[in-house]
């Protein structure tokens, strides 16, 4: 009988103590998420120093890409308004043309057909205004009928329509009509270049019949290229008109490019960024539409928090710093950072009265991922 008590009391002893030892860890509190602890051991061997963030001043350089681009007003297209036949050229992508160079010659039986239309024209002009200053005349002597004075001049009314609509085409294909007055027709015509620039493209070959609607040449004034920069949307608000910008390109390097922001675009594409658009202070022929280039933005000088480079941890292409909450135990937190001199870089995000770890922070991330996956 005294066994048999020993036993139930052995098993109410071991119940209660299994118990307590389940609500005891229970209890224990749990480490948190992005927190690490140390002991006084890894505390020394990290040789981990903690500091408040310092003020001071930077300037601040945006650092961006994009290309040499020309404004729709400096590329021109050259084509033949009534088409025709590529009788001679000898441009060729890259060469320069001078404003009023003939830059190709153009055939068509149509241009002779013009020509001996308005040649008509003119003769008949010329008949219907004597006959119609005789109308006048006569008309004053009551020697002739209101009507018939109408009839001529309607008629050389229709015929002055006429002359000038066909006057008009002449100058389209840059005919002087001047030059037929003696009766002298051509079967070709010149087409000059309107701009002092180069070529960029040449899209036709002789012997080639071309529309009105196909573009002969590309011609580029490249008085007035600009720099095209891609811009991402949170760094828009930073840029402002007249902004100096130093260029440069991956060939070059060591050739700095001076520019000024003219415009800001004003939407933003799918991809989250937006365009901006910068005039060289000086053109370098060097410098062709298509060209990649680098740019810098530096910004006036801003007070910021400054931590030494080493503060700050990259994780999953996040920038990290380590505060201290207490003893031996830090927090992970998440910063914006920004320009880096003399070994300490710039933060956007307000430290201030927090300890953050200046030394020591890589091996409490390494600690911090390897706990997490131990987990």
């Amino acid at each position: 009988m005294k066994y048999q008590k020993y036993l139930l009391m052995l098993a109410i002893c071991t119940t209660y103590a299994c118990t307590n030892k389940v609500k005891d860890e229970e209890v224990k509190e749990l480490p948190k998420e992005n927190e690490v602890s140390l002991t006084d051991a890894q505390f020394a061997n990290i040789g981990l120093q903690v500091a408040e963030p310092e003020w001071g001043e930077t300037s601040e350089v945006l650092k961006l890409q994009g290309k040499i681009d020309v404004p729709p007003q400096n590329l021109i297209s050259i084509s033949v308004p009534l088409g025709g036949y590529l009788k001679h050229t000898s441009m060729l992508p890259g060469t320069h043309v001078k404003k009023g160079q003939v830059i190709a010659i153009m055939e068509d039986p149509q241009y002779i057909q013009l020509q001996q239309d308005f040649l008509s024209i003119a003769n008949k002009l010329h008949y219907a205004e004597l006959e119609l200053n005789r109308q006048k005349e006569l008309n004053i002597n009551k020697a002739n009928s209101d009507k018939t004075l109408q009839s001529a001049e309607i008629e050389y009314k229709n015929l002055r329509v006429d002359h000038t609509a066909l006057l008009e085409k002449l100058k389209l294909i840059n005919v002087n009509a001047g030059s037929l007055k003696n009766g002298k027709i051509s079967k070709a015509i010149n087409l000059y270049s309107p701009i002092d620039g180069y070529v960029s493209k040449v899209n036709v070959n002789i012997g080639k019949y071309v529309t009105p609607s196909d573009v002969l040449f590309e011609l580029i004034n490249p008085s007035d290229i600009h720099l095209n920069l891609t811009v991402f949307e949170k760094d828009l608000n930073k840029i402002n008109m007249g902004q100096q910008v130093i260029t440069y390109n991956n060939i070059k390097p060591d050739v700095k490019y001076e520019a000024e922001v003219i415009l800001i675009g004003h939407n933003v594409a799918d991809g989250g960024s937006s365009e901006v658009h910068c005039h060289f202070e000086k053109y370098d022929k060097s410098l062709v539409p298509g060209m990649y280039m680098n740019a810098e933005l530096k910004f006036k000088n801003q007070k910021v928090q400054l931590l030494p480079e080493e503060a700050v941890v990259s994780f999953e292409n996040k920038d990290f710093v380590f505060e201290q909450l207490a003893k031996n135990k830090y927090k992970m937190t998440a910063i914006t950072s920004g320009e880096i001199a003399n070994n300490k870089i710039a933060i956007h995000n307000d430290l201030s009265g927090k300890k953050i770890v200046t030394k020591g922070a890589y091996s409490l991330l390494m600690k911090l991922k390897n706990t997490s996956d131990e987990e």
